[in-house]
């Protein structure tokens, strides 16, 4: 404002030098002289009109811990240049509307001070709340906006969940706002570019960006494997975003209001996506996923009703009071009349697998499938991780050698296989795409390494869009001596019958 006030004393001046002096001084110094008053007028007004703007933005009050996300068009989606993109990333253009969203994730003190409990598989009050439901999100965001005045913005009726846009209270963002959030300007796999590294976020830092095709040969890599913490860390570790915003990569992944499906391919303003469907989407990525599965444009999905320790929520409220209401219809799966059987279907490379498997059988008695390829991956270490790699960048669907001639048969799928480079082997894909596994319930277990499920339950939910899928099984290689009780818990828990 001063040099405002200064550049007008600054022109007052030169009008009254000029004024007087020689009569016959340039017609151009008046030309000049007016030509920066009017520069001078047009700058006040757009002064004022921004000031306007901002006025009106703030009929809703900033809710603390809050940023404004000032609204733009953007590309969402990744480039088919991307390396480890997925299919369903398809780019367009995008445009959102501005919102205030969380700087943080939300926290478990947060969440019980609401909820009275704490579903978290860690612990602490500053860690965020994860191993919640898209479900539970949805409620979580009502009983919030209620405890602080606030209109609830979700209307839960049944199987159905509507989003009232003109009420004022706490809601999901959608999938468009999360990653425009996210990307902060940026159109690189990461808001940190081309790659992040584990001093930047919580992944499993042992394989950064592009460490799948440089496993063996690592010079290449513009980010060298880190630190792999095994547990979430608190909401506000490392630097945010260029926005403000903490962990929009890694940590936990952060559920978002959409359906998966496939995107629209014409540009869009404010979409919310699909009407209906069967999953929800999470995005960000956790603190045991690779660093190919944080990206900015990666999509994760899971059923709203499954939670996952590695699953959280951030917030996010409107600016300005929208108008009108969004329908959120879940498709229920309709289980098919089979015979009740069981099938526990498995694929193995190093035996770890088939040990688990072999052990369900003996307590449950189901029948058996072992997945066996027609040409089968190699048996030396190295080369397998070459051979599974590759696979699965290109989306390979490995021919299986034996079938499953009776699958109406069965109603229950137990699901088994290695978690290789943080998914399925491709041949779970194969046997997923081969066989209508509408309305079966598939019950999942792998053997791991240290990370779990990674994001392998994503995969078999985006393949098997119409099964029930429910809780899984993660053992470390072969479980060792406690595996036999690890399992009877939790086939007791999935109310599957032991012999």
């Amino acid at each position: 404002m001063k040099k405002f006030f200064c550049f007008i004393f600054a022109g007052i001046l030169a009008f009254s030098l000029a004024a007087c002096g020689d009569n016959n001084a340039p017609a151009t110094e008046s030309l000049v002289t007016t030509d920066s008053t009017k520069e001078m007028e047009e700058a006040e007004m757009n002064r004022e009109s921004v000031q306007h703007e901002d006025e009106v933005l703030q009929t809703v009050e900033m809710p603390e811990n809050f940023v404004l996300v000032k609204g733009g068009t953007y590309d969402m989606g990744s480039p088919e240049s991307e390396a480890w993109r997925s299919e369903d990333e398809v780019q367009h253009s995008v445009t959102v509307s501005d919102f205030y969203m969380g700087v943080f994730e939300v926290t478990q003190a947060e969440y019980q001070s609401v909820m009275g409990r704490n579903p978290s598989n860690f612990t602490g009050d500053s860690l965020p709340v994860e191993n919640i439901s898209w479900l539970d999100a949805v409620a979580y965001c009502n009983a919030r906006s209620e405890a602080e005045g606030l209109t609830p913005v979700y209307i839960v009726e049944g199987s159905s969940v509507g989003w009232d846009r003109s009420a004022n209270g706490y809601r999901l963002p959608t999938e468009a706002e999360w990653e425009y959030a996210c990307r902060a300007g940026t159109a690189t796999p990461f808001n940190t570019e081309n790659s992040i590294s584990a001093d930047e976020s919580n992944y499993w830092g042992h394989y950064p960006y592009l460490i799948e095709d440089n496993y063996f040969s690592q010079g290449n890599l513009e980010t060298k494997p880190g630190i792999y913490r095994q547990t979430t860390v608190e909401v506000n570790s490392f630097s945010p975003n260029a926005w403000g915003l903490y962990n929009m990569h890694g940590n936990v992944g952060e559920w978002v209001w959409d359906y998966y499906g496939e995107y629209e391919t014409t540009a869009q303003t404010d979409p919310t996506g699909p009407a209906s469907g069967t999953r929800r989407v999470n995005r960000g990525g956790g603190w045991n996923d690779f660093a190919k599965n944080i990206r900015s444009a990666y999509r994760a999905a899971a059923p709203e009703q499954n939670g996952s320790f590695n699953v959280g929520i951030r917030l996010v409220r409107n600016a300005v009071a929208g108008s009108g209401s969004v329908e959120g219809q879940a498709v229920q799966t309709k289980n098919k009349e089979g015979n009740g059987e069981v099938l526990i279907v498995f694929f193995s490379w190093g035996g770890n697998t088939r040990g688990i498997a072999r052990e369900i059988q003996s307590q449950t008695g189901a029948d058996l499938f072992e997945i066996e390829l027609v040409e089968p991956y190699s048996s030396d270490y190295n080369t397998v991780l070459d051979e599974a790699q590759r696979d699965q960048n290109a989306q390979a669907r490995p021919e299986i050698k034996d079938h499953v001639q009776n699958m109406d048969d069965y109603d229950t799928i137990i699901l088994g296989y290695p978690n290789w480079w943080a998914s399925i082997p491709m041949p779970i894909a194969s046997f997923l795409e081969e066989y209508d596994l509408s309305g079966k319930t598939i019950v999942p277990f792998c053997s791991h390494g240290g990370g779990r499920f990674g994001q392998s339950l994503t995969a078999i939910a985006k393949l098997a869009p119409d099964s029930t899928i429910v809780e899984g099984l993660a053992i470390s290689y072969s479980g060792g001596s406690g595996m036999p009780g690890d399992v009877a818990k939790w086939l007791e828990e999935n109310g599957i019958a032991i012999q």
